[in-house]
């Protein structure tokens, strides 16, 4: 894949890994569409990335409100006829157990998350077969792959979309869709701050492990090389990512260290 000239749809960009993403796609001249809710956080963004050499639109939504998707999707698609790239780093965390957590703050998680980035991924990839294929990265976690306390709805959300997303690459592998699930562990963005309580409103608190996680500047040059290389999943982060391994090799030792590890 090379990114040179292309034009790369990226949504979370106003921030965190997204915005990171953006900064490094932008070294490659590429035409970058830049997505969140805050238009103001976007621009300034778009002003590094057009330092870079990079031309860019700002196209701020809400992945939370499918019409206010909809809407921006048409309006790029009216715009726009061809997109090379679609990468989905918009999302949302959480901080709650299951039992004190109502079933409004775990839909508000799956709205999202989820819903939000398929209604994306469902309006633009029309425009990547006709135009005879693209690439879409998808964003999960590590929690994507298994699950641990204080994360229900958000781990649930991210493996919904490994589910949908690996479908959607072995229904268009003809059509040369390409697909990478992005699996981050614990970065240093403001994740956890950002993240839904048991009440639904933001947690507000940074993480130690997070705090102390992969700079996210290094985060996103090892996921642009590998968006580059086209790999099937990209895991990214420190020690942590150990889990995915003892999970799918080791079980038992999993279902003895999840309930054990203090998910802060």
């Amino acid at each position: 894949m090379d990114f040179t000239g292309k034009t790369l749809w990226i949504t979370g960009a106003s921030s965190g890994i997204g915005k990171a993403v953006a900064i490094e796609f932008s070294y490659k001249k590429a035409h970058l569409i830049l997505s969140g809710r805050s238009e103001e956080a976007l621009h300034k963004v778009a002003s590094v990335c057009q330092n870079n050499g990079s031309t860019t639109w700002v196209v701020p939504f809400d992945l939370g409100d499918e019409k206010s998707v909809r809407e921006a999707a048409k309006t790029v698609l009216e715009k726009e006829k061809i997109i090379d790239g679609l990468y989905h780093f918009g999302g949302v965390s959480q901080r709650s157990f299951v039992d004190e957590t109502p079933l409004s703050v775990d839909r508000r998680i799956f709205e999202i998350n989820f819903f939000g980035t398929i209604t994306l991924t469902k309006a633009v990839l029309p425009i990547m077969i006709k135009n005879g294929g693209g690439q879409i990265g998808v964003t999960t976690s590590i929690v994507g792959k298994f699950g641990i306390s204080y994360r229900s709805s958000y781990s649930a959300s991210k493996q919904a979309l490994h589910g949908f997303f690996e479908s959607l690459r072995a229904e268009n592998v003809k059509n040369k869709i390409l697909v990478s699930m992005i699996i981050p562990g614990r970065i240093q963005t403001n994740i956890s701050v950002n993240a839904l309580n048991k009440d639904g409103d933001i947690y507000n608190k940074m993480d130690a492990g997070q705090d102390q996680g992969k700079s996210v500047s290094t985060t996103a040059k090892i996921i642009v090389k590998k968006l580059q290389r086209e790999r099937k999943e990209i895991l990214v982060g420190g020690s942590e990512l150990i889990m995915v391994h003892i999970r799918r090799f080791f079980p038992r030792l999993y279902y003895y260290l999840s309930s054990r590890i203090k998910p802060l």
